[in-house]
């Protein structure tokens, strides 16, 4: 949502755009308000984010995929313990921050290379966000991989491609 910002705001400073897993907002659609996970009780809310991270993510799933089951730990521990007054403002600046997201209009502006991700699996930045943004950005690709919010991390090809459409010269 940043990059998304920084591009509308000053396309003549990004020579190239990637971005994964997010949402423009607006009329272009908003990503899941995490904000609202906020009012669950502890146990409640770490089952939502863990399903909301990769649609698949269940207690089957999770035994059968050791990898999904390690990024799915570190998912909940890093949301337990938050005692640090300042760590916890800013948590929450942050998640309001993300509800007033809203570039839809402006993302024409984005005159670079533009490649728009999303992992199937994912209940945060849902796969038709990222087709949206596409659709609002001339010549972006738009490339689904198998994973969710964290796809970078659970499909092989998502990094290097990302990584690749990085560094490919420029125009």
């Amino acid at each position: 949502m940043v990059a998304q910002e920084f591009a509308v705001t000053h396309p003549e400073r990004v020579e190239r755009l990637a971005l994964a897993c997010t949402s423009a907002g607006g009329d272009g659609g908003s990503s899941y308000p995490l904000q609202k996970l906020l009012e669950l009780p502890s146990e409640q809310r770490a089952a939502a984010q863990l399903k909301l991270a990769d649609s698949r993510w269940d207690e089957r799933w999770l035994k059968a995929h050791p990898a999904d089951r390690a990024l799915a730990g570190g998912l909940a521990r890093a949301g337990q313990g938050q005692q640090d007054q300042a760590a916890t403002a800013a948590s929450k600046a942050q998640l309001e921050a993300r509800a007033g997201h809203d570039v839809w209009d402006r993302l024409g502006a984005i005159t670079c290379p533009t490649l728009v991700g999303y992992g199937n699996y994912d209940g945060i930045a849902p796969a038709q966000n990222s087709a949206a943004i596409a659709s609002r950005i001339r010549g972006a690709q738009l490339r689904g991989y198998d994973g969710g919010h964290l796809f970078l991390f659970q499909d092989p090809a998502a990094l290097p491609e990302f990584g690749e459409f990085l560094q490919a010269p420029s125009s």
